[in-house]
């Protein structure tokens, strides 16, 4: 198989403009925290803006709620077990192939602004922009095209941008799996400030690609990243924590407003963007087998959804969660997830032990009031519970229970949806060559990457940005 992408025929995409691409990614920020996804109380004029440009998906999905696992995939194309990169703070595997090699074969020049989380550096050679360069990075030469990947800080804890005060934590409308406490109230304020801080962010690239004359050439894309590090986001498979925003614009080729309920992971971005640019995705050595040999990408290109060619993409997505390894994470509990457009199966392989992350350990967050008040109130008791312990199956019907809060996993009515999930659950686990708990057991082996530094002040990288 060709290492580098093949170009397609004459007439074909290769025979346009490739298109410039720019590609910002929030930090932690669940799905729904946008105006334009419906959130009643954050500030987004940014990124609404920019979905009235361009095309809103509503069905964008990671395989996994943690940072390196996320952002690896996205970079390969390859879910995280087959890549290596499956617990947090982790590597791909030597050889591994990512859009900085399939992108610079189609001609781009490919940077990165902020956040890195991935390794090895030869799996993932960008060219490192530092936030005042970014202008000239998309100036540098007209001729030839560029992928800039933006990665912020935000809105990743500690939640010390922006202005908490712009939001009153008494008028704040709470989704159902938090317990309402003042100081989850307070959290979220601070949350919530931040991602309208990270908006912020995302109307300087937008200027800045209308500045260097780019917009009409360039596919501008935002995307959230995984869930919060709120229960039932972050570090779990529920879709408040795998389900993620993405919104693409692309004048002239993306209708302006318009919005698609096909569902597309992250490992489907890479092939999209190569398409796009002329080239053939099922060409590409990703330099990692699957279980069966395979060495083409497990993500394909959506790009006749973008085009409006598309209805569908996907009929099943699939999530993986690893704990052993992250801070204050149980010993060993591996969950594994299969998702169609209305049915959530998970399975928890290692459930009789206690789920258990650095929310539930730490004493500074509000947590603590959680427990307290669970211990008068039954149905902050339930949340609680439900975060904390965790039966082997779990069962959801997300056109009546979005939210995940109603476990039909014993209901005899849903026994053969379960099953038939169930086996393509099996499925997808021997392709990827993930054994669950003994997979599990080796994660440590996988983490330490060779960039796996302290991350920088916040205070200290807004200062940067201020100074482009």
């Amino acid at each position: 198989m060709a290492a580098g992408p093949r170009l397609l025929a004459a007439g074909g995409a290769a025979a346009e403009k490739k298109p410039n691409v720019l590609l910002i990614i929030a930090d932690d920020q669940t799905w729904r925290d946008s105006g334009c996804y419906g959130h009643p109380d954050v500030k987004t004029p940014h990124i609404d803006r920019l979905a009235a440009q361009g095309m809103r998906f509503t069905h964008c999905f990671t395989a996994t709620a943690m940072c390196a696992p996320t952002r690896q995939q996205l970079y390969t194309g390859v879910f995280p077990v087959r890549n290596g990169a499956y617990p947090n703070h982790s590597k791909v595997y030597p050889g591994t192939r990512s859009m900085v090699h399939h992108l610079k074969a189609l001609g781009y020049r490919v940077g990165l602004v902020g956040k890195t989380h991935f390794g090895p550096p030869d799996a993932f050679p960008f060219e490192t922009v530092a936030a005042k360069q970014v202008r000239e990075f998309l100036r540098r030469d007209p001729r030839q095209p560029f992928c800039l990947v933006y990665c912020s800080h935000s809105p990743h804890l500690p939640w010390n941008a922006g202005d908490a005060s712009a939001y009153d934590p008494g008028q704040l409308t709470l989704p159902p799996y938090l317990v309402d406490t003042p100081e989850t109230r307070r959290a979220l304020c601070k949350y919530y400030a931040e991602i309208t801080d990270f908006d912020r962010e995302v109307g300087e690239c937008m200027k800045h690609v209308a500045d260097a004359g780019a917009q009409d050439d360039t596919l501008f894309i935002y995307t959230s990243e995984q869930g919060a590090q709120f229960p039932h986001g972050k570090w779990t498979c529920y879709d408040v924590g795998l389900r993620t925003a993405l919104v693409v614009r692309w004048p002239a080729k993306v209708k302006a407003g318009s919005t698609t309920d096909a569902m597309v992971q992250y490992v489907d971005v890479v092939p999209t963007l190569i398409e796009a640019a002329g080239g053939d995705p099922a060409a590409i050595d990703t330099g990692r087998p699957d279980a069966k040999g395979n060495r083409g990408f497990d993500g394909k290109s959506f790009l006749g959804v973008l085009l409006g060619r598309n209805r569908a993409h996907r009929f099943l997505v699939y999530g993986a969660h690893t704990t052993r390894g992250i801070i204050a994470g149980s010993e060993c509990y591996p969950i594994r997830s299969v998702r169609s457009d209305r049915y959530k199966y998970i399975r928890n392989l290692n459930h009789e032990t206690a789920f258990h992350n650095t929310l539930i350990a730490s004493e500074k967050t509000y947590w603590p009031s959680c427990l307290e008040k669970a211990k008068t109130d039954p149905a902050a008791a339930r949340l609680v519970e439900m975060y904390a312990r965790r039966p082997a199956e779990e069962f959801y019907d997300l056109a009546t229970d979005p939210w995940e809060l109603k476990n039909l996993a014993d209901a005899p009515a849903e026994a053969d949806r379960k099953a038939a999930l169930s086996k393509e659950l099996d499925a997808w686990m021997a392709q990827q060559g993930d054994q669950g708990n003994e997979t599990e057991m080796k994660a440590r082996e996988r983490q330490g990457r060779a960039d796996d530094q302290p991350r920088k002040d916040k205070k200290a990288a807004r200062a940067g940005r201020k100074a482009k």
